[in-house]
C-alpha cells in the first residue's frame, strides 16, 4: 500500500509540475558607438552607427511588429516562466561610450525601448589624461559614460547596466612568439619564466576582475549587474561559471541572430551591427535565409612548417600565410599533432599538454596568425585514437588484435585512455582559439577488434566511436563553447555498405552527429583504375544519404601516395568543376603543400577559393 501511494504521489507531482513554455525566439541587436558624423559606408570605426540610421532602426522595428523586451523578460522566458512576445528584441550597447547617453538614450526614451548597457568599469573611472586605444583613434575620459549618467539612465527603468569586465578589454601575451589574444580567455605567457599562468591563477585573475566590476556597478548605481558581456565575445564555460557565481547568470555571444526560448542563459545569440547599416541592410540581415556557407578547405601539415631553426620556422609560416591569403579558402584544417615518422599516429603535440611531449609550442601561433591575417576558420586536426604515449610499451595501450599493418590505435574503452585523450582535447582549447575540430581518420574499428567488449549489430560499434568523439568535443568545449565538428570518413563504407562493419563508419550516422563529414574522395588511395568513374559513383552513393550535400564534404588528394607523385593541377581543377556540377557544396584537399607550392597558387585559387570572384586580392 505504501508503495502504491508513493507511485501515485510521484505521478501527481509530475502532472502538476510547471511545464516550460515553448515560446518565441529572442533577437538581440549589438550596438557600440552612435554618432552624427558616421560615413554612410567605410567609416574608420566599422562598429559605429549614425544617429540617423539608429533612429531609423527603431522606427523600422516599431513599424514591423518587433516588441522590445527587458533583461528580466529574457530571464523569465529562458527559465520557462513566461513567453516572450512575437518578434521579441533586446538592444545592447557595448563598451559604455558616452554616445549611449547623448545620442541613443533620448531615442530609447522616445520609443520606450529598454536596453542593456555593458560598461568596462575601468573606463568609466578613466583617469584624466589617460587614453584608450579604441580603433580609429585614442579615446579619453570624455568618450565614456559617467556614473552620474549611468545612474540617471538606470533610474528611468529603461536601462539595465551589465558588466563588460573591469579591465579585460584588451589582449595579453599568449605565446612565446609574441601574439596578443583576448585577456578573458587567454593563459598569460611569461617570457621570463617561459611558462603559462596556471589554471588556478587564471581563475583567480578572472574572478578578481569580475568581482571588482560587479562591486563598482553595485556601489555606483545601487544594483549589481546580472549579465556579463564578454569583451570580443570571447568566453569559456569556466569563466561563465565564475560570472554566475558572482551574480551574473546571463552572457552573450556574437554568433547567429536569434535564440529559441526557453534556453540556457549563457551564450545568447546577438547580431552585431557593422558598417553603419541602413534599415534596408537591417531588414536584409533579419530576413535573409541563414545558409551554411560552402566550405572550401585546405588541410595543412604543421610537420611541414616545423623546423629546428626558429627563424626558418617563421619564414615557413610567412610562406603559408601568403599562400592562404592569395588562394582564399574559408577554412584551414591545421595539424595539431606531430607525426614525423608518417605512420598516422601522434608521437608528440604542437601545444602544451599534460600527457604527450610537445615538439614545439606552435599551434597557437599558427592558428591565430591564420585567423587574424587571412580570415579563415581554423579547425584543429587531431587524432581520436592514434597516440603513442612516451615511456610505455605500445601494446600495453593498443586495441587488442591490431595487426602490424594497421594504424596504431589505443583502446578507447579503457578508462585511462579516455581520460588522457579527453585531457589532450581540453589542453588544446585551453591553449588556442579555434572554430572547430577535425577528427582524424584513425577513428575506425575492424570487425575483428574489440568484439568481446563492443557488441556489433545495427551500427552499435559505429555509435560507440561517435559517442567517444562527441565526448572529446564536450571536453574541448570546457574552454571554447560551440565548437563545430568534422569527422573523416573512408570512401569504402559509402561505396560498399557491407564494408561498414569493417570500419565501424557510416555516412548517415556521421551526418546526424557532426556539422560536416569529410568524405575521403581519394581514388588513387583506393587503387581505382578509373578515377573519374570512381568519383561519380561516390557522388551518387553519398547523395542517397545527403541529397542536397548540406553536410558531406569531398576531400580530394593532391598526392598519389603509392609512388609519391603529385596529382596535376589540371586534374584537380577538373575534379572540383565536376563535383560542383553534380551539386557538391563542400570541397577540400590534402595535403596542401605550401612549401612546394602544390597545387600552384593560381590553380588552387581557381579551384578552391571561397571568394565570389576567385581573383587575387591586391
Amino acid at each position: 500500500m505504501r508503495s502504491l501511494l508513493l507511485t501515485v504521489f510521484v505521478l501527481l507531482s509530475a502532472l502538476l509540475a510547471p511545464v516550460a513554455i515553448a515560446g518565441n525566439p529572442l533577437l538581440v541587436l549589438s550596438y557600440h558607438d552612435i554618432r552624427d558624423d558616421v560615413a554612410p559606408k567605410g567609416d574608420a570605426d566599422g562598429y559605429a552607427v549614425s544617429t540617423q540610421n539608429f533612429a531609423a532602426h527603431l522606427d523600422w522595428l516599431d513599424g514591423h511588429g518587433y516588441q522590445p523586451v527587458s533583461l528580466q523578460q529574457v530571464i523569465d522566458a529562458a527559465n520557462g516562466r513566461t513567453e516572450l512576445p512575437e518578434r521579441a528584441v533586446l538592444l545592447t550597447f557595448d563598451d559604455g561610450l558616452s554616445s549611449v547617453y547623448t545620442k541613443a538614450y533620448p531615442l530609447l526614451r522616445a520609443y520606450q525601448y529598454p536596453a542593456l548597457v555593458a560598461v568596462v568599469t575601468d573606463w568609466v573611472d578613466l583617469a584624466h589624461g589617460k587614453v584608450i586605444d579604441y580603433g580609429p583613434r585614442g579615446f579619453n575620459r570624455a568618450d565614456f559614460l559617467t556614473w552620474e549618467q549611468l545612474r540617471e539612465m538606470k533610474a528611468s527603468g529603461l536601462i539595465e547596466i551589465a558588466s563588460h569586465s573591469h579591465d579585460l578589454h584588451h589582449g595579453i601575451l599568449s605565446n612565446p612568439q609574441g601574439n596578443s589574444q583576448p585577456a578573458a580567455v587567454t593563459r598569460l605567457f611569461d617570457p621570463v619564466s617561459g611558462k603559462y599562468e596556471s589554471e588556478a591563477v587564471y581563475f583567480a585573475r578572472i574572478r578578481a576582475d569580475l568581482k571588482q566590476s560587479s562591486s563598482l556597478i553595485n556601489q555606483k548605481t545601487g544594483q549589481a549587474p546580472r549579465a556579463i558581456v564578454w569583451p570580443y565575445a570571447a568566453y569559456n564555460s569556466e569563466a561563465n561559471q565564475i560570472a554566475e557565481e558572482l551574480g551574473m547568470p546571463v552572457s552573450f555571444d556574437l554568433e547567429g541572430r536569434t535564440t529559441p526560448m526557453p534556453s540556457g542563459l549563457h551564450g545568447l545569440a546577438r547580431l552585431l551591427l557593422t558598417d553603419n547599416p541602413t534599415t534596408a541592410d537591417l531588414a536584409y540581415s533579419l530576413r535573409a535565409e541563414v545558409d551554411t556557407p560552402a566550405l572550401r578547405a585546405v588541410q595543412v601539415d604543421l610537420d611541414s612548417l616545423y623546423d629546428e631553426d626558429p627563424a626558418q620556422m617563421e619564414r615557413n609560416l610567412g610562406v603559408l600565410l601568403d599562400r592562404i591569403k592569395r588562394i582564399g579558402p574559408n577554412a584551414v584544417f591545421l595539424q595539431a599533432f606531430a607525426d614525423p615518422d608518417g605512420n598516422g599516429s601522434a608521437d608528440a603535440l604542437y601545444f602544451p599538454n599534460r600527457y604527450m611531449p610537445m615538439r614545439a609550442d606552435l599551434f597557437n601561433r599558427v592558428a591565430w596568425q591564420l585567423k587574424t591575417r587571412t580570415g579563415v576558420s581554423v579547425y584543429a586536426w587531431l587524432p581520436v585514437l592514434g597516440y603513442e604515449f612516451p615511456g610505455e610499451k605500445p601494446e600495453a595501450n593498443a586495441i587488442p588484435g591490431v595487426t602490424g599493418n594497421e594504424v596504431y590505435r589505443v583502446d578507447f574503452t579503457s578508462p585511462e585512455m579516455r581520460k588522457r585523450i579527453s585531457g589532450i582535447y581540453q589542453d588544446l582549447t585551453a591553449n588556442a582559439r579555434i572554430e572547430g575540430l577535425l577528427f582524424h581518420d584513425d577513428a575506425y574499428l575492424r570487425d575483428t577488434e574489440l568484439t568481446d567488449i563492443v557488441p556489433d549489430g545495427n551500427g552499435h560499434r559505429t555509435r560507440q566511436l561517435i559517442d567517444f568523439t562527441l565526448a572529446l568535443q564536450q571536453s574541448a568545449q570546457r574552454w571554447q563553447p560551440k565548437l563545430k565538428t568534422i569527422r573523416n570518413l573512408y570512401a569504402r563504407p559509402v561505396l560498399d555498405p557491407e564494408s561498414q562493419v569493417w570500419f565501424a563508419q557510416r555516412l548517415d550516422l556521421f551526418n546526424l552527429s557532426y556539422d560536416y563529414t569529410a568524405l575521403m574522395a581519394m581514388p588513387w588511395m583506393e587503387n581505382s583504375d578509373s578515377p573519374v568513374r570512381w568519383m561519380d559513383r561516390l557522388v551518387d552513393a553519398a547523395r542517397e544519404h545527403d541529397p542536397e550535400f548540406k553536410q558531406t564534404m569531398f576531400e580530394l588528394q593532391t598526392v598519389d601516395w603509392r609512388d609519391q607523385t603529385r596529382i596535376s593541377d589540371e586534374v584537380l581543377k577538373t575534379q572540383v568543376r565536376r563535383l560542383i556540377a553534380k551539386g557538391v557544396n563542400h570541397i577540400g584537399w590534402y595535403p596542401d603543400d605550401f612549401i612546394g607550392n602544390h597545387p600552384r597558387v593560381d590553380a588552387a585559387r581557381e579551384a578552391i577559393s571561397a571568394r565570389t570572384f576567385p581573383y587575387e586580392e591586391r
